[in-house]
């Protein structure tokens, strides 16, 4: 089945994505276009398993807190000349 691309910007693209990508023709150049993208979404990680793993990585790093620190002591020893 041929390709036959409607919008004028659209087979610009695609022209322009042929000729870097060096596909022997325009079709396949979508092809690989549109496979990249699939495989690339496929991947993508979700934003809470992200943020997740950072926390999980600072409180490997930071250890376990302090539960005897006095920020009210420890301010007010900052203004102490």
């Amino acid at each position: 089945m041929a390709l036959y691309i409607r919008d004028d910007t659209v087979d610009d693209l695609a022209s322009e994505l042929q000729k870097l990508s060096k596909a022997p023709n325009k079709t396949e150049a979508v092809r690989r276009a549109l496979q990249h993208e699939l495989d690339r979404i496929r991947q993508e990680v979700p934003l809470r398993e992200r943020v997740a793993k950072i926390q999980e990585n600072f409180r490997a790093r930071m250890g376990s807190r302090k539960p005897s620190f006095d920020m009210k002591r420890f301010t007010d020893e900052m203004w102490e000349l």
